[in-house]
């Protein structure tokens, strides 16, 4: 087999040490040198081992992607500017049963790199690695604060207080003063519900009654730890919302023509571009880039059948951004709202997810467009479906006289524009 990186340094990556296996060509044709060494994995003896694997002129290296063990490693050999580093999927270099250890892992992977055999992951840059850093915090946050709302609906549950089966949202103003009012001692359930504003002060004998249970000083105080954690949270939210701010400003003109997609607000054309780095050379096409993301559907064929399978995995991130924002379309007069509607109908209930994830493919096909092309997304319209199928409305017409034709109709077709039959004359014309 041909030798494409004759200088190759295979790194098994270890959260304390990391073994290095290094080919190098032998002293006659054919023949080739292997040098191992193990070395910790602190700053100043990764340092080390870059300084070695560059004295032995080695041009190339490759590694698994461990969890984040590798990081250090990484940013050790790329720092010497003279050593192609090549992380790769673990999935991809599995080696044969049997008979492991660090030594022979690492002899494994320098053996398949130095056949161009290993399939390097995408690496961002310094700018979209400190961006998607930010993004998967405030998201982390988010779901933290989302369970603290949830773990103070339970409290609230457990003292028989059901503001949340009255109004629409249990932290909003109306509900808030209500919870503040019963953690300062407030049991009255008339004088509770009268803290209502707004629409729903139309709602107050059902308050009234939402209010009324036990609440006793125990929950009071589970309920003050709860709205402190809830309001520490947003505050640390809107506090990173300002660092992710600072962190997108290079990236700001692609972020304003990912939001002019439907359903994808700053939020969301954030997240792509820290999880994408906006840059599509790396997505040759946009098939490539929803199959990164795990939104395309897997393969699974045996004797020239295909079977059902489900999405690929990819980056959970991205994929979670763009089903929330397909969700987002459902209810908006575009062509992703369109086809979302439409799938929703036609797979049936029980089957909303996949609706979802099959617009999310579209969402982030069309984010591939707009990120390639430089350009604006420009909707077809909400009718873009209707006016496709009049332009084979043979087909269409055909497909609604079975549907008829199944629910025991007999139809008859006759084209608008064909003239209307000639009415007969009037009796006394005819008998003329």
């Amino acid at each position: 087999m041909e030798i494409v990186h004759p200088r190759v340094a295979g790194l098994d990556v270890h959260k304390k040490q990391v073994t290095v296996a290094v080919l190098l060509p032998g002293a006659s044709p054919g023949d080739r040198t292997v040098q191992v060494r193990q070395f910790r994995t602190f700053w100043r003896a990764l340092q080390q081992m870059a300084a070695w694997l560059v004295e032995l002129g080695v041009t190339d290296a490759a590694m698994e992607s461990t969890g984040v063990y590798w990081w250090p490693v990484y940013h050790a050999l790329a720092q010497t500017g003279t050593i192609a580093v090549c992380v790769c999927n673990a999935a991809h270099m599995r080696n044969v049963p049997g008979r492991k250890t660090d030594i022979r892992d690492s002899q494994w992977i320098a053996e398949l790199h130095q056949h161009g055999l290993l399939r390097a992951s995408f690496i961002p840059t310094q700018a979209t690695a400190a961006l998607r850093a930010r993004t998967r915090y405030r998201k982390k946050l988010i779901e933290q604060r989302t369970a603290e709302g949830q773990r103070l609906a339970k409290v609230l549950e457990d003292a028989g207080v059901k503001i949340d089966s009255v109004a629409s949202k249990l932290l909003c103003v109306s509900g808030r003063q209500m919870i503040e009012a019963l953690i300062a001692g407030v049991r009255d359930p008339h004088v509770l519900a009268d803290l209502a504003k707004g629409v729903l002060r139309r709602k107050l004998d059902e308050l009234t009654m939402a209010c009324d249970g036990r609440f006793t000083d125990d929950h009071a105080r589970m309920c003050r730890l709860h709205l402190d954690a809830y309001d520490w949270l947003t505050k640390q939210i809107a506090e990173l919302d300002e660092l992710v701010a600072v962190a997108a400003e290079p990236f700001s003109a692609v972020i304003a023509r990912l939001t002019t997609i439907p359903g994808i607000g700053v939020r969301t054309a954030q997240v792509i571009v820290a999880e994408t780095g906006a840059d599509m050379s790396r997505f040759h096409t946009a098939g490539h880039l929803a199959a990164w993301a795990g939104l395309a559907p897997g393969n699974r064929e045996s004797a020239g059948k295909r079977m059902r399978t489900g999405t690929r995995k990819g980056n959970t991130h991205l994929a979670a951004a763009m089903v929330e924002a397909a969700w987002a379309t459902s209810r908006t007069a575009t062509r992703p709202g369109a086809r979302m509607r439409r799938l929703l109908h036609r797979f049936g209930k029980g089957n909303e997810r996949k609706a979802a994830v099959a617009v999310a493919h579209t969402l982030l096909c069309i984010a591939w467009a707009v990120m390639a092309r430089d350009r604006d997304y420009i909707d077809a319209g909400a009718d873009y479906y209707d006016q496709r199928a009049r332009r084979n409305r043979d087909h269409l017409a055909k497909r609604y006289q079975q549907a008829l034709t199944r629910l025991g109709y007999q139809v008859t077709i006759e084209p608008v524009d064909t003239p209307p039959p000639t009415a007969p004359p009037p009796p006394s014309q005819a008998a003329a």
